[in-house]
């Protein structure tokens, strides 16, 4: 039997993409485990589908002078110890990140053992996690065919983003019935990451009763970030964060506004939900969820919306136009072929 140690974290994104291809593996052929941090949300994602879960420290990397880069590179530092540790009492055949924070260590402790990096990017352009990554790595995966001009062309596989199987499991009648909404209506998705996003959350609510008249909302709105006061609305469900009832609630979408992150638009683009993309700005972020949301636009899948022109007269506008475009969208969508990642990886693990 082969061994294999995942790695990823920091955010949802850089988790359900390994439990994807987790999922789909022979565990007749393969022991398994994974590599995370301490508090980060993949210990509680991977610990809950009964992986054996080995935490280490990890530091935040960042690209500008601040003091609390002393004390990070010593976690990054003593991360590295620990996970040489691990990789050597495990002796793993493969390592495969996905990457965030916690997988430097991880991925330069297995290139001092000579134990081979199996890497994916997500984004458009590498994460600084991934380009630091990217000197251990043997082999490299991209969701996005630009993306593969950042690695060596040799080692380079353009794949797609892996997809959970899960997610295809869900039925239209019951996500009706979760929601306790009614067939005639279309339904409409907000997701706004792992985390929220409160800006889209505002804009929703300001223009609720306007999107009523048209749509039933389910608006998954990220921890803490429930308001009480729409408890009951007909039409309109709120979450927190949702897990099993997922992939109902996917089924029973007709169109979604979401953030740019590439997990979660290659989730929309595999189940043909068209999608309004609404990415962090630049000074959010780096700027990929831009980069992403354009790619996708230029594809046919998805309209965007950038979040300094978002008000709730042109959120109303666009989401109007999304609906009504949708059918184009959804023509593109079934013709893409970056829906297949998993069954591209597992065979080269193999």
């Amino acid at each position: 039997m082969k061994k294999i140690i995942f790695t990823g974290g920091g955010s949802a994104g850089h988790v359900t993409p390994n439990l994807a291809i987790i999922d789909q593996m022979n565990k007749e052929d393969w022991s398994i485990s994974y590599i995370g941090s301490y508090e980060g949300i993949e210990r509680e994602l991977v610990e809950k589908a009964g992986i054996p879960y080995y935490a280490i420290s990890s530091g935040k990397l960042r690209r500008y002078i601040d003091r609390k880069n002393i004390t990070d590179l010593a976690r990054i530092t003593n991360g590295f110890r620990q996970a040489r540790k691990i990789l050597k009492k495990i002796k793993p055949d493969v390592v495969f990140s996905k990457g965030g924070f916690v997988t430097v260590p991880v991925v330069a402790a297995a290139y001092s053992l000579k134990i081979p990096v199996h890497l994916h990017e997500s984004d458009l352009t590498p994460g600084l996690a991934n380009r630091l990554a990217k000197r251990f790595t043997k082999t490299f995966y991209t969701s996005f065919a630009e993306t593969a001009a950042h690695f060596p062309k040799e080692a380079t596989t353009i794949v797609g983003s892996p997809i959970r199987k899960d997610l295809y499991t869900g039925t239209r009648v019951q996500g009706l019935v979760l929601t306790d909404f009614i067939r005639e209506k279309p339904v409409l998705l907000i997701m706004g990451g792992s985390l929220g996003a409160r800006r889209i959350n505002e804009a929703i609510r300001e223009s609720l009763e306007t999107l009523l008249q048209t749509y039933q909302i389910i608006h998954i709105c990220g921890k803490g970030q429930l308001d009480s006061s729409l408890e009951g609305k007909r039409g309109y469900k709120q979450y927190e964060y949702v897990h099993e009832e997922l992939p109902h609630l996917l089924q029973a979408t007709d169109i979604v506004v979401t953030r740019g992150g590439s997990n979660a638009i290659f989730e929309f683009l595999a189940l043909h939900i068209p999608m309004l993309i609404i990415p962090l700005t630049r000074a959010q972020s780096r700027g990929d969820q831009i980069l992403n949301a354009q790619t996708f636009v230029n594809n046919g899948y998805a309209h965007m919306l950038e979040e300094e022109n978002l008000t709730k007269e042109t959120l109303v506008e666009e989401i109007h136009s999304l609906y009504h475009n949708r059918h184009v969208l959804l023509d593109n969508m079934t013709a893409s072929e970056s829906t297949k990642a998993v069954d591209k990886i597992i065979a080269k693990l193999n």
